[in-house]
């Protein structure tokens, strides 16, 4: 195969890469990589030094591709199916990069800070971050319209990022009861074949995520 990513199947962000290979149909080769395995880190390592995933070698190309919406504006230059993920309007192409960086900086960001928190045992005060959370909830359910995607008439780029970052995100703080777009929309993304493929692949994993007892019945 051509292509080769390097991710590991709890990782949010690879969650987001994943969605854009399956919804382009893209044959790509899967290397699980283990930080906690010197051999893996320094393979890693060796293409991208920060030692972070997702990360795309592009063989036929002699590409190494990293960061999540690079890598996805990457496949729909190279790779794109059918269905481009970012609109060619310039208008609807910002909106895309916009609600993609929100979910990014915005809702996964805190939801990291929560994560990492317990996985070191802090006990810090994570207020802000919960509260930033409940900002972001409330900031998308003015932007929804009730029936349709993010950004973009069609699944965009900014989709493959809501997926994961919600997916976790309510994990921690509950999506409000007053924000029912949010709650419908979600119900929407986890319908997408591509998102079924991505969860169903994670299933096995999922106990080991730091808050596994908050995960749906549905996901376990």
């Amino acid at each position: 195969m051509s292509l080769t990513l390097y991710y590991h199947p709890l990782s949010s962000f690879c969650h987001k890469a994943l969605i854009a290979l399956y919804e382009h149909r893209i044959d790509c080769e899967k290397l699980l990589i283990d930080l906690s395995s010197e051999t893996d880190r320094a393979e890693l390592e060796a293409l991208w030094p920060l030692i972070k995933f997702p990360v795309i070698r592009d063989h036929a190309r002699q590409r190494t591709v990293a960061e999540s919406s690079v890598i996805i504006e990457y496949l729909d230059h190279f790779h794109a199916g059918q269905h481009r993920l970012i609109p060619e309007d310039w208008d609807t192409a910002l909106q895309v990069r916009l609600w993609d960086r929100f979910f990014d900086l915005h809702v996964q960001q805190p939801m990291q800070q929560i994560v990492a928190d317990r996985i070191h045992a802090s006990a810090g005060d994570l207020s802000k971050q919960r509260a930033a959370l409940l900002t972001a909830y409330g900031m998308l359910e003015s932007q929804l319209d009730g029936a349709g995607w993010i950004a973009s008439p069609d699944f965009s780029m900014a989709d493959c990022s809501a997926v994961p970052a919600l997916f976790y995100a309510r994990t921690l703080v509950s999506i409000p009861d007053d924000c029912p777009r949010v709650h419908a929309y979600f119900e929407r993304l986890i319908q997408r074949p591509s998102v079924q493929r991505v969860l169903d692949e994670a299933r096995p994993w999922f106990a080991w995520y730091p808050f596994a007892e908050a995960l749906e019945d549905r996901f376990r």
